[in-house]
């Protein structure tokens, strides 16, 4: 019995954090700054181009409603999701819009019991 629940509790954890990582995918697909907020730490390090800095979540939403205005989204797919150690999840994922792409890569570490954004890095192709 026990055996039994410890294998649905890691089912519905590695359910749970797919749907978190799907989530993040709709949020960037639409380029909307005030959903992809909701996935992101108290604190979050953004980087555009190699220029940013770590932003608390309200300057954050800013920073991408920014970034989103000026780049918008026209498709956001994922070319790689990964793990390692410590409950850190890793996403590489390609960010077009009319003029271009942009590489981004996500770092997402399980934070209590949710997995949320720690880093975004955006990198121009």
């Amino acid at each position: 019995m026990i055996r039994l629940l410890f294998m649905c509790s890691a089912l519905f954890a590695g359910s749970f954090q797919e749907d978190t990582i799907r989530d993040i995918g709709i949020a960037m697909k639409a380029g909307s700054a005030k959903e992809l907020i909701n996935f992101c730490n108290k604190t979050v390090e953004i980087r555009i181009n190699g220029e940013g800095a770590n932003y608390s979540r309200n300057q954050a939403e800013v920073i991408l409603r920014n970034f989103f205005n000026e780049y918008p989204a026209k498709d956001f797919s994922y070319t790689v999701k990964g793990s390692s150690s410590d409950n850190l999840k890793y996403t590489i994922g390609v960010y077009t819009h009319e003029k271009g792409s942009f590489r981004v890569v996500m770092f997402i570490k399980k934070i209590d019991n949710a997995y949320l954004i720690d880093t975004l890095n955006f990198s121009k192709e």
